[in-house]
């Protein structure tokens, strides 16, 4: 599938997971089958994601759990309604920086991907996000920022503050046919409330 290729970029190339999140990450280079995730920090016990709920932009959407794609990304959703959490780094509402994609402008019956309106959220705007065991955890916007696809984002995959975080990613712009993606990433960075 061709929108796969839309978020292979944004994950930061590294030999060693670590280095994702303390910004260190060398470009060039690909996430080997032998990378070890960071140890998790167990504060507070936290089940598995699985629905993520952004009520002002009248998103409900399952949540898939996805790990590297073949070439050492981040994998994406496999269907456009639904999203992605990265499981190789924190669940949502434990320490540090958890992170989940989501499709934007990938057409099927002229129907909307998750992430289309991503962009219309503002700080202070509410997240959701439900696990396993039925607990609702929530965010709050901080702000948005836009990256080149091939800029430096390893801030998006990491944060030392001690704070848990949920960081939203999609892509918008233009698409470029040529080379099948989008011309930006969208991040929205939201804080734990």
């Amino acid at each position: 599938m061709l929108f796969l290729a839309l978020f292979l970029d944004f994950l930061p190339q590294d030999s060693n997971l670590a280095a994702l999140s303390t910004g260190q990450a060398q470009s060039g280079s690909v996430l080997s089958e032998n990378t070890v995730a960071l140890p998790k920090q167990e504060h507070e016990s936290f089940g598995l994601p699985v629905r993520l709920k952004i009520p002002r932009i009248n998103v409900d959407a399952p949540i898939e759990h996805v790990g590297l794609a073949p070439d050492g990304a981040m994998d994406v959703p496999k269907e456009r309604v639904n999203v992605a959490w990265f499981n190789l780094g924190p669940r949502p509402g434990e320490g540090g920086s958890a992170v989940i994609a989501g499709h934007f402008g990938w057409r099927k019956d002229k129907e909307a991907s998750v992430f289309d309106n991503l962009h219309t959220l503002r700080r202070g705007d509410k997240i959701y996000i439900e696990d396993e065991k039925g607990e609702i955890i929530s965010f709050v916007v901080r702000e948005s920022r836009r990256y080149n696809p091939n800029a430096d984002a390893s801030g998006v995959f990491g944060s030392y503050d001690g704070k848990s975080h949920l960081n939203l990613i999609t892509c918008e712009g233009v698409w470029d046919r040529v080379s099948k993606t989008y011309s930006k990433r969208l991040v929205v960075f939201t804080d734990r409330e």
